[in-house]
Parts: C-alpha cells; structure tokens; sequence
C-alpha cells in the first residue's frame, strides 16, 4: 500500500498494472489464495457466458422450441444415433427422449429409419428443415459477446490460449 509521497513501481514490460479492482494472482496453483483466484475466475467466466450473455434463451425463441429440444437437435444434425446413444449423451431418460424426438419429427425436423443391421432399433437422423435449424442454433450459440469483441488482440490472443488449454483437459 502506498502512502502520500510514495510513488508504485511500473508494471514490468508485459505486465498490466493492477488496480483495487484486480486482485492479485498469485504465481503458483499451491500457493496461498489460488482457490480464490480460481473461484473467482470462475464466477467472472460463468457472469460473462451464463447472465451477461445467455443464448439458450435466443436459441429457443428462434426456433420456437424448448433449448432441450434444440440441444437434441443438434447433437442428431451431428451424427445420426439410436435413441439409447442419445438418451446417454444428453444425460436425458429414455421415456422423455422419446417425447423430444417425437415432438421434433412431428415439426418435420428429425426422422427416424430401420437400423440397417438390427431391425429392433431405430436410427434418429435430421431432415433438411432439422440440418437448418441445427445450423441456425449453431451460429446463434457461436456468436461471440460484444464483451469480447472489445479487447485487446493481446488479451484475446492470451484467452484464446487459456482457454484452448483448459477444453484440451480431460474432463472431470
């Protein structure tokens, strides 16, 4: 802290100057106060992606559909599955998957056709209208916030670092 008459030292190069609203980080992960750090990088992340920006919302309107529905959408546009897979990778029980995916072939969406080795099961695949709306939800969620369009191209540079780092980690 300083008192009058003392002046801060300069930031070195590279370095940004710390303000009483950027706390200090500290240089190592098992150091003290790098829980907080991370916790509070983590609420700013979540504030910047889920409150300030959130697109679920947009996504259901424009297609007029719940973001559920436009998030099973999606992952059939992707790769066609059988409903199990499906009710897997959504982490949705299968009786309510079935609900969607009716619903999403009753709008035209989505088809479902005779495996072509098993003829016990049923292969979910998207139609044209389906490739569409996939598409449409795919670039409203790909929009960037406005937030991050104003900074630096040092600061997206080093966040497109970080970030690329952390999705390249095994999931928890």
């Amino acid at each position: 802290m300083t008192t009058a008459g003392q002046q801060t030292a300069a930031p070195a190069y590279g370095e940004q100057a710390r303000t009483p609203e950027t706390p200090e980080i500290p240089e190592t992960l098992d150091g003290p106060g790098a829980g907080e750090a991370a916790e509070r990088v983590w609420r700013n992340l979540r504030a910047l992606v889920l409150e300030r920006n959130e697109r679920r919302k947009e996504v259901a309107e424009a297609l007029g559909m719940s973001f559920f529905r436009a998030k099973a959408l999606r992952r059939i546009a992707r790769r066609p599955s059988q409903m199990s897979e499906l009710a897997a990778e959504l982490a949705s029980d299968r009786p309510y998957l079935t609900l969607v995916v009716d619903d999403l072939e009753k709008r035209g969406l989505v088809e479902r056709r005779q495996h072509p080795t098993d003829r016990r099961c049923k292969i979910v695949s998207a139609t044209e209208a389906g490739l569409a709306a996939a598409a449409r939800a795919n670039a409203i969620l790909g929009s960037p916030p406005a937030a991050l369009l104003t900074l630096s191209a040092a600061d997206l540079a080093d966040l497109d670092r970080i970030t690329s780092s952390l999705a390249a980690l095994p999931q928890d």
